[in-house]
């Protein structure tokens, strides 16, 4: 007998629903299963630094660096004298020392004073002015202005410049002469008499990353122990050309330095891991020895320094790593020898590199970032040994 066509209708109907709801039911239990967290797998591949281990900077105070220095101001180019022959108000006169350390007044040819003392200037000019007078004159030399001996007080102070130094000044001095380290609130006040930043306010200023270079060697000054703990024993005397930096406490990079394309600082961003900041520094260069590869973090006169196998990162044999805001990364050109010279090493091409930049940006606006390379027992400016295979 003929089905009948409703019939026949319904069935199909009733076998296409089924399907449907079969098919629904498949798909949610395929989409309440396992699923796969890319976040998850790459966390899963980073680890955290244990193994630092604290070095401490092997350079003294010199107790001579405590001391005033005996030797006495001398003359140089840019310098401001005031020089008149006394009894003779119209012979006064402004003299600046000239680029090629000469001066020139009244009726006498150039005179090089550069390195005399004001007593050597002044008995220069009376013997020279003899020449053209019948009695022996009385010269007063003045100094008005100093632009031939400066130190160099620049980042996170309320007021950092170039300062002219015509007499001994001592770290804590020259602290105060800028305005103290910079807070998150009002200027201090004054910083005499007692350590410097000693206001309420919160310091914005990092004094455990502070330093004092010294003819391109970073001087081992506790800025910590001499501000906030009234430490005297760190309190050391400047001497002309002297570069004093405090960095600030709230940037937030990642120093990448040594063997790689760009050395210079990269902005940290949240998780950032040792191969995100040496990419981002562009890579390691040709001579790169990548098994020693050295993550400083802490403070300049006690660092702590861990080393990493990058090699084996890259190869996907050991756990990419996570750094911290203010880490140094160092790439070195050789293997390190003795775990407290690298240490040096590393914090000597930091500071040189900050030195660099920022000296450069207080003269100009207009400056490139520049970084250091410095390969284990090379000088700055030595090319660096080739790599130890």
């Amino acid at each position: 007998m003929r089905p009948n066509s409703t019939t026949a209708a319904n069935r199909a109907g009733f076998c296409l629903l089924g399907g449907l709801a079969l098919a629904t039911l498949l798909g949610c239990q395929s989409a309440s299963g396992p699923r796969f967290d890319a976040r998850a797998a790459s966390a899963a591949k980073l680890g955290a630094l244990t193994n630092f281990t604290t070095v401490t900077e092997t350079n003294l105070l010199s107790l001579e660096w405590l001391k005033p220095p005996t030797n006495r101001f001398t003359l140089g180019p840019g310098d401001d004298l005031e020089i008149e022959i006394m009894g003779d108000t119209l012979t006064r006169a402004t003299n600046f020392v000239a680029p090629d350390g000469r001066i020139y007044y009244y009726l006498l040819p150039g005179l090089d004073v550069w390195g005399l003392t004001l007593a050597d200037t002044r008995a220069l000019i009376e013997r020279e002015l003899l020449k053209y007078m019948r009695e022996q004159p009385q010269v007063s030399v003045t100094l008005h202005g100093v632009e031939s001996q400066q130190v160099w007080l620049l980042g996170r102070l309320n007021k950092p410049g170039v300062y002219p130094m015509p007499a001994p000044m001592t770290l804590i001095e020259a602290l105060s002469l800028a305005g103290g380290p910079s807070s998150s609130s009002s200027p201090l006040a004054s910083l005499g008499g007692g350590p410097v930043g000693s206001g309420s306010s919160e310091e914005i200023a990092d004094l455990h990353r502070s330093f004092v270079m010294r003819d391109g060697q970073m001087l081992p000054v506790d800025f910590h122990r001499l501000v906030k703990e009234g430490d005297m024993s760190q309190n050391i005397y400047l001497r002309p050309d002297d570069f004093v930096y405090v960095p600030s406490a709230t940037a937030r990079d990642v120093f990448v330095l040594g063997a790689v394309l760009q050395p210079r600082p990269v902005v940290y961003r949240r998780r950032m891991s040792l191969v995100a900041a040496i990419a981002n520094a562009q890579g390691t260069i040709k001579d790169a020895y990548l098994s020693h590869v050295a993550i400083v973090r802490g403070s300049l006169t006690e660092p702590e320094i861990a080393l990493v196998d990058y090699k084996e990162i890259v190869k996907g044999k050991a756990p990419d790593v996570l750094l911290e805001p203010g880490d140094i990364v160092y790439v070195p050109f050789t293997p390190y020898r003795t775990l407290v010279k690298y240490a040096d090493l590393i914090v000597k091409s930091f500071v040189q590199t900050i030195a660099i930049n920022e000296g450069a940006r207080a003269v100009s606006r207009n400056v490139n970032p520049v970084g250091v390379n410095i390969g284990v027992g090379a000088s700055p400016g030595v090319s660096p040994p080739p790599a130890i295979p």
